[in-house]
């Protein structure tokens, strides 16, 4: 079976190495996410396993879509009893090329009515469409007269790992934070701080990817487990994967500290992190008593972006004098304002364009000398 995991915009070389690490047959690199071959399990395993990946598909078909009746025939002859019953509730969601001329919300529409239809001329029932929390989640992606018709086996997007309590004023997700962690060359064993930590997402994923925790685990369920082909055997199966999992985490990860300024924030990243099995260290410090020791460390951070929250040149003069000081230091920010760096007199390492929400950004990786 042919599966495919979305990726946040820059990140797509990142979640490849992560699924050619996890073992995923044939991962290729693909702008807005990763195709890789697999069963069924495999699929459940990315959406266990995959710390990047925004959503995990399936392809359920692909056909020659000339026009919108061409698109309508092809949907209609889709296997929709094998994954869906009148019992179950459905949305559609489209993509449509420039090249087709059709709006996407009209495809979708289009599907939509070739599913149901379908149901009906098998069953004489049809299934009901549900916009907030349907059972089945269909995505078409419509290019250059093709069609391919994905179903979503996530649920609920996976960056809603299931541990955050709470979030700060401006909480980076957790997909976009585990690419961070990856793409700024952290080895999960130098020590990490975050000294602007917010509600502890940067440094509780740090933590759970070097203790090799899954991060589905807390998800309590998974789009996949409400479909009509999931059985009892296949929930059991779910369940020992869950624990053949449980059992790869490992040990204590290195030293992972974060700052800020805020008390309610801290309190609320470490109920985060208990949330998640961690224990971790949260402190109140502002940036001016950030100060090398003689141990190499990744500083990793997502500074206030002006657009947000209320960023002010005193915050982002504070960063740049810290960043400076901290030789030996790796240090791995995401700007989203170019004010944050504008006083780092260092030559960036790497730089890479990342979407934050709706904020274009740029993740900039210095080495203090």
């Amino acid at each position: 079976m042919e599966f495919y995991v979305t990726a946040g915009p820059g990140t797509e070389s990142a979640l490849r190495d992560e699924l050619s690490e996890l073992g995923f047959r044939s991962a290729r690199l693909n702008r807005g996410g990763i195709p890789f071959f697999g069963e069924w399990e495999d699929g459940w395993r990315a959406c266990l396993e995959t710390r990047l990946g925004q959503r995990v598909m399936v392809v359920l078909g692909r056909f020659p879509a000339r026009d919108l009746q061409q698109l309508y025939d092809g949907a209609h002859e889709l296997p929709w009893l094998d994954v869906i019953t009148p019992q179950h509730t459905f949305a559609v969601a489209a993509y449509a090329h420039e090249s087709c001329g059709e709006n996407p919300n009209f495809v979708a529409l289009k599907v939509k009515d070739a599913i149901v239809d379908s149901m009906r001329d098998q069953l004489g029932q049809r299934s009901s469409v549900s916009k907030d929390d349907p059972d089945l989640r269909v995505f078409v992606y419509w290019a250059r007269e093709k069609a391919t018709v994905y179903l979503d086996l996530s649920g609920e997007p996976l960056f809603k790992r299931g541990y955050r309590q709470a979030g700060g004023e401006a909480p980076i997700k957790e997909t976009l934070a585990a690419a961070v962690l990856r793409m700024s060359g952290w080895d999960r064993k130098t020590p990490l701080v975050d000294p602007m930590c917010g509600s502890g997402t940067l440094v509780i994923e740090a933590a759970l990817w070097a203790a090799n925790v899954a991060p589905g685990l807390w998800r309590q369920r998974f789009g996949f487990e409400r479909w009509a082909n999931f059985s009892e055997d296949d929930a059991r199966r779910l369940a020992e994967l869950r624990g053949q999992l449980r059992g790869q985490g490992h040990g204590q990860p290195p030293r992972i500290t974060g700052f800020d300024l805020d008390d309610a924030v801290l309190a609320t990243a470490q109920d985060n992190a208990r949330a998640a099995g961690l224990r971790l260290s949260f402190r109140k410090m502002p940036l001016r008593e950030l100060q090398p020791d003689g141990t190499r460390r990744l500083l990793v951070a997502n500074p206030p972006y002006g657009v947000r929250l209320d960023a002010d040149n005193q915050l982002y003069q504070e960063l740049c004098a810290a960043v400076q000081r901290l030789h030996g230091w790796r240090v791995a920010l995401i700007v989203g304002n170019p004010r944050a760096i504008a006083g780092i007199r260092l030559r960036p390492e790497a730089e890479y364009p990342l979407t934050n929400g709706s904020i274009e950004c740029r993740l900039v990786i210095y080495e203090v000398p």
